[in-house]
């Protein structure tokens, strides 16, 4: 029966043999099994070269169970994005709770990296182009999600430190662009160790923002 899984029948020694029975999955259930197959293969083929048809293959199911919990693909591939985002968001900015500015750089950069370290197929997804991006969002707009929280932080330092708070947001960018790019490169090569690259990220941006300028000079012959 569609939409079912097998479990096996138990018999006795004095039994024939009993073909097992077959217990159909709730809609929740299968649901998420969608998801996670859809997850999987996104993460492997990308949007283009998964099709409807492997995914219901896998999962057992014929294509219009698809359709029936998610309208196509592109339902499917929306609510895995939707949800990689949310975990992702969440991650960074849970962790932009108390503490000395340096130590909310570490958090932040640890906490893409244990996303990246804990949800490799979500951030192959997320790091992806995709046709149906425009309904989904896109890695970018991610990032300046996580930028709009981190500007807050930077704006309270400009201010203490006479620099002028209105600049907050273009470094809070330029900041989580340099993690979100550096954690696109780890996601390949995985070395340094995941606390030796939050160390280095955190090397540049400290340091860099410890010695900021308040009205920074170009030095070269282009001047605008």
């Amino acid at each position: 029966m569609m939409g079912d899984v097998a479990i096996d029948g138990s018999s006795s020694s004095n039994d024939k043999p009993r073909r097992g029975r077959r217990v159909r999955m709730t809609g929740a259930e299968r649901r998420q099994q969608l998801l996670d197959i859809g997850r999987t293969l996104f993460a492997e083929k990308g949007f283009e070269g998964t099709s409807v048809e492997e995914i219901a293959a896998k999962a057992g199911v014929s294509k219009p169970v698809v359709y029936e919990h998610f309208g196509g693909k592109e339902g499917l591939y929306a609510v895995v994005v939707d949800r990689e985002m949310r975990q992702l968001l969440d991650g960074v900015t849970g962790a932009l709770t108390a503490g000395h500015p340096r130590e909310l750089l570490e958090q932040a950069a640890f906490a893409l990296l244990d996303y990246i370290e804990n949800y490799t197929d979500g951030f192959r997804i997320l790091v992806r182009d995709s046709p149906v991006a425009q309904s989904t969002g896109t890695f970018a707009s991610l990032i300046s999600d996580i930028a709009t929280q981190v500007e807050d932080i930077l704006g309270l330092e400009f201010k203490a430190r006479g620099f002028d708070p209105k600049l907050a947001p273009l470094y809070a960018q330029a900041l989580v662009g340099m993690v979100a790019l550096t954690g696109q490169w780890w996601l390949e090569t995985r070395r340094p160790k995941k606390a030796e690259v939050a160390a280095h990220l955190v090397n540049l941006a400290w340091h860099g923002l410890e010695n900021l300028e308040a009205r920074p000079r170009l030095v070269g012959h282009r001047k605008n």
